[in-house]
């Protein structure tokens, strides 16, 4: 635990998710906190704001000549190139360098943690139940994945908090340095096998990180999921006869999605939660699993859940109109794109839908290239954008025009970022969906600023 004393700490990559929400854990705990970044980002400006020293050039500096090894924790994320200079200086320097889930688990290691894990699903449930719980005298601490609208942040702090809900990653096996009291597996669908190679190594995964939930606490798992464990398991899902909570009649509406729920302890009717999406109503029957489990009454959870307003990239609707919806959302992995199309027909049966996607990697492109093609042939027009490298270097033969000629629709091009304006032009009638993990979030007010001029003309 004296790593986490020290008066300084430095983030290699502090503009990730992830990484921002530890800066600000440490800013709240009166740190000084620095940190590199590639580029500038709204994250890493609000870091600035709130007291974070950022730098954006991968040298060593005189802002750096007050740390030392003894009075400064330097983490990292894995998403940072090892041979990156300022990483190889750290380590010339003697400095002990900490992956960024290795401090999580040291921050949390003892409080009573509730670790969201899953492939889809976990950032908008860890919302969901930070929320829910910071509005209970429990209170509660939040490692987020996304910002939560409602906090403006994916860092919560209380005080009094009697919970710490964080996001247990399972990208390079990150979340096997947690060891929550409770937990939530909201899928576990194959990814990152650039990290796991395969499926079965990829489940092992999740297997060993079931078996770290605290024994005197619980595990809830979508219904489906095999997962061992020491402590208690309860299972949720949608429209089930056999699970042991179960989400039943949803209904779209104007503000949201409503549902019933049925769990072990009776019924509970009309709960609305405020966004849309029957995929997030299934996130939220497990964060009230969790919740009823730990023991809170849920009859004075429930109405709470009507003020919840999302997570920023996650089923986002960015305009809506009569004829015109334009909604922005994180899906990178095929199932993620399939439920969130299957989402909106649900939601908007009379309206065309196109999207711009945006792969992210080559090898999560290469791995699942005919998942994605059979999850996008269920939009009515696709504008694909060039693959997201992030940390990888490019492999042969696996692009955009590859996948393009997998995907079996009428309407699909690959265009580039500069090129895409130009053909929105006149796009002035249906639901307009942007997809993916890498920079496309960085064209969303554009694009919006686009579809209102449109219906103006």
């Amino acid at each position: 635990m004296n790593k986490l004393n020290t008066p300084y700490v430095f983030f290699l990559g502090i503009g990730g998710i992830g990484m921002s929400a530890m800066a600000r854990y440490f800013l709240v705990k009166g740190r000084s906190v620095m940190g590199y970044d590639k580029t500038p980002s709204g994250i890493t400006e609000k870091l600035t704001q709130e007291g974070a020293l950022v730098v954006y050039d991968d040298q060593w500096n005189e802002a750096f000549e007050a740390l030392t090894p003894e009075n400064c924790l330097v983490v990292y994320t894995p998403a940072i190139p090892k041979n990156a200079t300022l990483m190889l200086e750290f380590h010339k320097r003697a400095f002990s360098l900490v992956k960024r889930a290795e401090t999580l688990g040291m921050v949390t290691r003892f409080e009573k943690s509730i670790g969201v894990a899953g492939t889809h699903g976990k950032s908008t449930t860890s919302a969901m139940l930070a929320f829910l719980l910071s509005e209970t005298p429990h209170k509660c601490n939040a490692f987020l994945g996304a910002i939560a609208t409602n906090f403006d942040s994916n860092y919560l702090f209380s005080d009094k908090a009697e919970f710490t809900v964080m996001e247990a990653d399972e990208f390079d096996r990150s979340f096997l340095f947690l060891a929550p009291f409770a937990g939530i597996v909201t899928s576990v669908d194959p990814d990152h096998l650039d990290i796991y190679e395969t499926a079965d190594k990829f489940h092992e995964g999740f297997r060993q990180y079931a078996m770290k939930i605290d024994p005197r606490g619980v595990l809830v798992v979508r219904e489906g999921i095999a997962l061992p464990g020491l402590c208690k398991k309860v299972s949720y899902a949608l429209e089930s006869t056999t699970a042991d909570y179960v989400g039943i009649n949803l209904v779209e509406g104007a503000q949201g999605i409503s549902f019933t729920l049925k769990t072990p302890k009776g019924v509970f009717n009309d709960i609305h939660i405020g966004i849309h999406g029957q995929h997030n109503a299934e996130n939220a029957v497990a964060a009230l699993a969790l919740c009823a489990e730990l023991g809170l009454e849920l009859p004075s959870i429930i109405p709470h859940f009507s003020r919840f307003q999302g997570i920023k990239r996650r089923f986002e609707m960015v305009y809506q109109s009569d004829n015109l919806v334009f909604i922005d959302d994180y899906a990178h992995h095929p199932t993620e794109i399939s439920r969130l199309i299957e989402s909106v027909k649900a939601m908007f049966p009379n309206l065309p839908i196109a999207g711009v996607f945006q792969p992210h990697l080559f090898s999560r492109t290469k791995d699942f290239a005919q998942g994605f093609a059979e999850a996008l042939a269920g939009l009515d027009q696709l504008f694909l954008l060039p693959i997201y490298p992030a940390r990888e270097l490019p492999i042969s033969g696996i692009d955009s025009p590859w996948l393009l000629s997998k995907i079996r629709m009428e309407k699909k091009q690959c265009v580039t970022p500069a090129a895409l304006m130009p053909l929105l032009r006149d796009f002035n009638q249906g639901v307009l969906l942007t997809l993916g993990a890498g920079d496309i979030d960085r064209l969303v007010p554009a694009i919006k600023e686009l579809l209102i001029a449109n219906e103006n003309e």
